[in-house]
C-alpha cells in the first residue's frame, strides 16, 4: 500500500506551517524579534515544514511506488524534525526563555 502517511503529514505540517508564520508575525509586530531567538528558529521550522509538505505532496503525486516511498520517508523525518523545533518554540513562549 503506497503513501500511507502523505496525507497526514502534508494536512499537518501545512496547518503546523500557518502556526509559525502567525507567530513569525506576531514577534514581528512586537518587536520581540530582537530580544530572543524565537523568531529565528520559527524560521528553522517554516522551512523545514514546507519541505516536509513538498515532498509529502510529491509521494502523493509519484507514479513509482519506489520513489513514491523514499518522498514519504523524506517528508516524515523532516516533519519529525520540524516538529521538534515547534515543541522549543512553544516551550520558550509558554515560558518566556528568551536566548
Amino acid at each position: 500500500m503506497q503513501n500511507n502517511k502523505s496525507q497526514h503529514i502534508l494536512n499537518t505540517s501545512s496547518n503546523l506551517l500557518g502556526f509559525c508564520l502567525v507567530v513569525l508575525t506576531s514577534l514581528k509586530i512586537s518587536k520581540y524579534n530582537k530580544e530572543s531567538m524565537i523568531d529565528e528558529i520559527t524560521g528553522v521550522a517554516c522551512i523545514l515544514l514546507m519541505a516536509s509538505s513538498l515532498f509529502s505532496f510529491l509521494s502523493i503525486r509519484a507514479t513509482n511506488l519506489k520513489l513514491g516511498n523514499q518522498y514519504e520517508s523524506i517528508a516524515d523525518r523532516v516533519f519529525i524534525v520540524a516538529l521538534l523545533l515547534v515543541f522549543v518554540i512553544t516551550f520558550m513562549i509558554a515560558f518566556s526563555v528568551i536566548f
